[in-house]
This record gives C-alpha cells, structure tokens and sequence, in this order.
C-alpha cells in the first residue's frame, strides 16, 4: 500500500464524496442505489446529504462532536430524512484524525491518530453527539439506559458509545478504535487488484460486513432473530457472489447479479435496510480513497 503523503483537506473531502457516491451507485441489497431505491428514500437524496455534510466534516480543527452536529443540521435541512447519521458518526473522528496524522499517512499511523482522537473526546462532544442523534431520530443509535440521547450526558462521547458497543456495530468503532474499518480496508486493499471495478471493491466490502455480524439498524428495527437471518443468508450470498467473481477473474457474472437482485427485492419488500452495513461501508472506502487515491476504490 503506498503511503499518502500530501493529503489536503480538498483531498479528504473528494475521498468522501466518493466514497458516498460509489455507495449509491453500486446495486447493494437491502440499501437505496441508483438502480433501486426504497425505504421511502432515493439515491439522490443520499448525494444531496453527503455533499452538504462533508463542508462540516472536513471543517479543519473542528472539534468531533459539532463535525457531527453540524453535518446533521445541514442534511435534516436538505432532505428531511435521516440519510447519513451512522455515516457522519463515522466519518468525523477519522477526519478529524487525519488532520493530526503524522507522515508518512499510513493506515497504521492513521488508525494510532484515530485512538488518540477517541481517546480526546470529552463531555461537550457527546452534548453535540446526542443533539444529533435525537435530530436524526434513527430510533436508539449509540442509545443505552446508562446515557439515554433523550437526556444530557454524563459521561463523555467515547464512554457512552462504549456502553453501547456490544449492540451496536458503530458504536463498537468508538470503544475500539475503529478496528473493523482499518482491518476490512487492509484486507480489500490487499485481496483487490487496482484495476478491479470500483463497484465489485464496494459490493465485497458490503457483504463482508453484513456476513460477520447482525446489521445494527435491522436489530433495532426488526430484532435480533431477522437480523441474524440476514447475516446467514448475507454468508451463503457473498460465497456464491466469490466463486462467481473467481471464475469471472472478476467480471460481471449475469447468475451471480440475479441472485443479489432479487434478495435486494427481498430485503426491500420486507422494509428490511442493513443500513450499518452501508454505513461502514462508506467509512471503509472513504479511507482506501484517502490512502489508495490510485486504487480500485479511488475512482467511480
């Protein structure tokens, strides 16, 4: 992996509009693309979110919770829906890491920047956080009967996600330092060639974490039996899609797309949406597109 030496803030803010765009335009089931919409939401509306949000993501030395709060505000303002909540819960202590890391900009000295960001949070961040969070109303996101969003912290932001990390996939990046995104983008950086499609990159990435454990948002929506049901079927899915790419040497393979056509249908006509799944997606190629700007995942 090279290292990214010379990252300018234009340069993050380009990587994440990316990333968010290869996340609508890659057909992912369950999730809103250009191909398929659904949950009531649209591929452009995730567009819209992601470019009004990344003017406060990417504010250099803001602090992590009004990246959040404000990249909220302006996204309820644009769509009135919640589009992006778990991507910006995301994509804020990494942005803001990164204005602290030290060359060379390695993903090891990335994710190192990212724990000591974490590790800053204080009171105030969480106040923000928790602003968001009830702005958004995505239904308990980070929420826990020890620090409940519909009330003031106590504790700071880190400390709240941690008491919700063992349900909640994004809150568990908190508590752990962002270990499943740095691991997930090595892994893909690793596996993929730079000349694979940017969607194939993005559909693996997908699977991968819908096959590892219950998507956080079907587990509030429609409890741990479907969600776990889901992430089953996401295994036995993503093991067909593989074999299907290997015979391929990595093109598109008519059977295979079929097959993840219609459990998106599925997914869709259930109101099932593995939106965290999405959501580390997005985290995921939004720092392969920072560190890898020549990879498969830079270009869309």
């Amino acid at each position: 992996m090279r290292a990214a030496d010379g990252i300018t803030p234009a340069h993050a803010r380009a990587a994440f509009l990316r990333a968010c765009r290869l996340d609508v335009e890659t057909a992912k089931p369950g999730n809103v693309s250009v191909e398929s919409a659904g949950h009531g939401m649209t591929s452009a509306q995730f567009i819209e979110s992601a470019t009004v949000a990344a003017d406060a993501l990417f504010s250099r030395g803001a602090a992590i919770g009004p990246r959040i709060l404000d990249a909220v505000t302006l996204t309820r303002a644009r769509v009135a829906c919640n589009t992006n909540l778990g991507i910006v819960l995301l994509v804020a202590p990494l942005a803001a890491a990164l204005e602290s890391t030290p060359a060379p900009r390695d993903a090891a000295a990335w994710q190192r920047a990212t724990e000591a960001a974490l590790a800053a949070l204080d009171i105030d961040d969480a106040r923000a956080a928790y602003r968001a969070i009830a702005l958004a109303n995505p239904g308990g996101l980070g929420d826990a009967p020890e620090q409940t969003v519909h009330a003031e912290p106590t504790v700071s932001l880190r400390e709240a996600m941690a008491l919700a990390a063992a349900r909640d996939s994004i809150a568990r990046q908190y508590a752990e330092g962002f270990r499943d995104v740095f691991e997930i983008h090595d892994a893909a950086a690793h596996e993929w060639p730079r000349e694979t499609r940017p969607g194939v990159v993005t559909l693996d990435v997908y699977l991968t974490y819908l096959s590892r454990w219950p998507d956080s948002h079907i587990v509030r929506k429609h409890g741990e039996t479907v969600a776990q049901s889901v992430t089953r079927e996401a295994q036995r899915q993503h093991a067909q899609w593989r074999i299907a790419r290997d015979k391929t040497r990595g093109a598109e393979d008519g059977i295979a797309a079929n097959a993840l056509a219609r459990w998106d249908a599925e997914l869709k006509a259930r109101g099932i949406n593995p939106g965290t799944s999405a959501d580390l997606t997005v985290a995921t190629l939004f720092v392969a597109g920072v560190l890898d700007d020549v990879g498969p995942v830079a270009g869309a």
